[in-house]
């Protein structure tokens, strides 16, 4: 069993749910969490739950932006005009610009 730990909300989590993913799906799941700047626990029980995903910017935020916009741009570069754009860069541009958006509304 594992450790007692007490969140930041107070809350006792004594319960470990553990699942495995693919290399690929991690690796979109690892883009998902640096994008929001939560941690992966926060932002997996949050989609879970049907929540909604909160960005707070900060700089972390920001530099993940910044690092996935030019990954993003370069692969699009790649792509022939013949080929299609990949699900999964597809639903990273579509991720990313609702962070904008939100960052868009709050200003």
């Amino acid at each position: 069993m594992s450790a007692k730990n007490l969140d930041a909300h107070h809350r006792w989590r004594s319960v470990t749910v553990a699942f495995r993913v693919s290399p690929e799906e991690d690796q979109q799941l690892e883009r998902l969490v640096q994008l929001t700047g939560l941690t992966k626990q926060d932002y997996i029980i949050n989609r879970l739950l049907g929540r909604e995903i909160v960005v707070q910017g900060n700089l972390r935020v920001y530099q993940a932006l910044q690092d996935h916009l030019t990954a993003v741009l370069q692969e699009l570069k790649r792509i022939q005009p013949e080929e299609s754009i990949p699900d999964d860069l597809s639903d990273i541009i579509q991720f990313i610009a609702q962070i904008m958006e939100g960052m868009k509304q709050g200003t």
